[in-house]
């Protein structure tokens, strides 16, 4: 799968798991909610320009903006790990693993 594809799979799956995050997590976990969704914004912006990079210059044009989406999430994995709500957590912690690893590949 090429990286422009595994970046939107990675953007869907962000977003589609966001939306999960509110159905199940109380109201007072709002501001670990809002990095989530601060994460997916981040990555938003350059779904549409993803495929339109040489593939020399992938690893410095879209480094940046995995590694700020993925430390949104790693504050939220915080955030919620410290309130206990471990079920957030766990699904953070694979949203961030998929960054983790497209980051390697490139």
């Amino acid at each position: 799968m090429s990286i422009s594809n595994r970046y939107r799979q990675i953007l869907e799956c962000i977003d589609r798991e966001s939306d999960h995050l509110y159905e199940i997590l109380p109201e007072s976990t709002v501001n670990a909610l809002r990095l989530v969704d601060i994460a997916t914004e981040e990555l938003q912006d350059w779904v549409d320009s993803v495929g339109e990079i040489p593939q020399l210059q992938l690893e410095s044009k879209l480094s940046p903006v995995l590694l700020s989406a993925h430390g949104y999430l790693d504050r939220a994995r915080v955030m919620l790990e410290k309130d206990g709500h471990q079920r957030g957590v766990d699904i953070i912690w694979e949203l961030e693993q998929g960054i983790y690893r497209l980051l390697n590949d490139l």
